[in-house]
């Protein structure tokens, strides 16, 4: 006798939530589709699909987690597969979520410093995705700050009583059980830390100690996280916490694990809402910003820096609206915005000339100098085609920054190389670039190298010319 297949249990859970959401089947099956696009995926679900959900297939692959997304951006709570009655499946996407509340915000960000410090060469791999970065963006724009990011003993007058038994607390708490107590001092060496690893990545690239900052993260900031701390001391471990984060994330950009360092972006921008740190805030999206820039997205480069403007608005100091406004020329001139591009240089360079020495800026921001804010202008000036200005501001650049910012000069010795070049100074080009694909092969930055790349590319048509042949002898003797 054959035996029948097993017959499907209808999905009651999952068609609660879609009578809830208002969704038709059709549509969610489109907003499924849609955000599967957002992480590269090509789905081509239907109306169809979802009737077979609810009559209790399973999708495969990432696609519940992707379905428990939908719901979860549509109804405003944090949703699971399970919820929906599907399996669960880790989503290839994990990461990009803007967290609903700092407890969760903890989860994520240690998830993904577990996953990063171990040997999950994947995460490595992950594709960087436009339409991720939007989201995100949006929800620290409009979101409420955290009421509440203490750990440890509720306040008495958060307890009430009840009949016969001691008083418990009125929500959940975010503990899960006793932790350290954290203290100043444990914030004092996260900033210490902090400042050791940016020197390095400065210094020889992103992937010097790249893994070494994630381990540090796993092993000492999230049992910090996890820990017992009051309000004030609270706000200030997120923000120790999103700066170390956001590290993490720029050094991943910088040896080319670009979905990886969005991830991290992400996760440093919701830490930092944790930590009522809004400037902060703006100055991650200005770093998402950047590696936008970097990938050749504009149009989303223009957008991060503008809502990084919005969520501070006039209030921080000249030196911070400065880099904020460089940020937003970058992206018009990527874009070949030529107007636009002056205006929000020209808005940077105000900015930055009204700073004052006496004026609190954020540790974050205080390297940013003349010689940035001329790198940047070389670099808009070279993208617009505009060389003998980009040769000029960064030749100053040069000038003026320090040697310790190693690999910053190398991309401006780059710059002013293809300025060089598309001056007609083919000698002085080709030395330029000799020096820094010298400098590049010194350094764990794969940027680095792209630099030298890009330059070798614009070389091309000069391929016989005899600077251009010592040129490629001297880098073919370096490796």
């Amino acid at each position: 006798m054959t035996e029948r297949p097993a017959q499907r249990v209808p999905n009651r859970q999952l068609a609660a939530l879609i009578a809830e959401a208002g969704f038709s089947n059709a549509g969610l099956a489109r907003r499924v589709d849609q955000l599967g696009l957002e992480h590269g995926l090509d789905l081509r679900y239907d109306k169809t699909s979802v009737t077979r959900w609810l009559r209790g297939q399973q999708p495969r692959g990432t696609t519940p987690a992707l379905i428990a997304e939908v719901f979860t951006r549509r109804l405003g709570r944090r949703l699971s597969a399970q919820d929906l009655g599907l399996d669960a499946c880790a989503p290839v996407y994990a990461g990009l979520e803007f967290a609903a509340t700092p407890e969760e915000a903890v989860d994520i960000a240690s998830g993904l410093w577990r996953k990063d410090s171990g040997s999950h060469a994947e995460l490595r791999k992950i594709a960087f995705t436009p339409a991720g970065l939007v989201v995100p963006s949006r929800d620290w724009l409009i979101g409420r700050p955290d009421e509440r990011v203490a750990r440890g003993a509720e306040p008495a007058a958060a307890r009430v009583p009840l009949q016969g038994r001691a008083s418990v607390p009125r929500q959940r708490q975010i503990d899960r059980g006793p932790g350290q107590r954290v203290t100043a001092g444990d914030i004092a060496a996260l900033r210490s830390v902090g400042e050791l690893f940016r020197t390095l990545d400065h210094t020889y690239g992103g992937g010097h100690a790249r893994q070494a900052l994630v381990r540090y993260l796993e092993h000492e900031a999230e049992p910090m996280l996890r820990g017992t701390y009051g309000e004030t001391t609270g706000r200030r471990l997120f923000a120790a916490a999103a700066d170390l984060t956001r590290l993490a994330g720029w050094t991943s950009y910088d040896i080319a694990a670009h979905g990886l360092a969005q991830r991290y972006f992400v996760q440093a921008l919701r830490l930092a809402q944790a930590a009522g740190d809004r400037p902060y805030g703006s100055y991650v999206l200005v770093t998402m910003s950047r590696q936008a820039v970097y990938l050749g997205h504009g149009r989303e480069a223009v957008q991060l820096a503008r809502v990084a403007q919005q969520g501070v608005g006039s209030g921080p100091p000249p030196v911070v609206q400065a880099l904020l406004h460089a940020a937003e020329a970058r992206g018009h001139a990527v874009l070949g915005e030529v107007r636009a591009a002056t205006a929000s240089l020209v808005r940077a360079e105000r900015a930055l000339g009204a700073a004052r020495p006496g004026d609190d800026v954020p540790h974050w921001a205080r390297l940013y100098d003349e010689a940035q804010l001329a790198d940047e202008f070389g670099h808009c000036h070279r993208d617009l085609q505009q060389y003998r200005a980009s040769a000029q501001h960064a030749e100053r650049s040069l000038q003026l920054r320090a040697p310790g910012f190693a690999r910053s000069r190398l991309f401006c010795r780059v710059v002013l190389a293809t300025a060089r070049l598309g001056l007609g100074e083919l000698d002085q080009a080709c030395a330029l670039g000799a020096e820094a694909a010298q400098q590049a092969m010194e350094m764990r930055s794969v940027r680095a190298v792209e630099y030298v790349r890009d330059f070798e590319r614009r070389l091309e048509p000069y391929r016989d010319a005899s600077a251009v042949r010592t040129y490629r002898d001297r880098v073919a003797a370096l490796s």
